[in-house]
């Protein structure tokens, strides 16, 4: 059995978690790359749950990630029923067209 050290898992998380943050504050203008970078960032905190529940051969980090998921798959469900809904009316999801003082519906 091959054993890889706990940082390396560390510093993967770390870059994925990096990558996630730049996805939000570097994107302006769509918001299906935010809705991703927002995925990546729960994921990568779901592997480190994951990688230190492994580590300390406990099972509460397993559960929690599970619910994590579940709950990222119901945001990104209603995340994108919403988006869907919004390009039928407007053509376009960009961000400075969803405001409340300009949506007139």
């Amino acid at each position: 059995m091959v054993f890889v050290n706990l940082n390396y898992f560390l510093k993967i998380t770390t870059l994925l978690f990096s990558i996630g943050i730049m996805g939000l504050v570097l994107n302006r203008k769509n918001i299906l790359i935010a809705i991703m970078s927002i995925e990546l960032l729960l994921l990568s905190v779901n592997l480190n749950f994951i990688i230190f529940s492994v580590y300390l051969d406990d099972v509460v980090g397993q559960l929690f990630v599970l619910f994590v998921l579940t709950i990222a798959a119901t945001e990104s469900g209603i995340g994108l029923a919403i988006l869907t809904s919004f390009y039928k009316l407007r053509n376009s999801i960009e961000f400075k067209l969803i405001k409340i003082n300009n949506l007139k519906i």
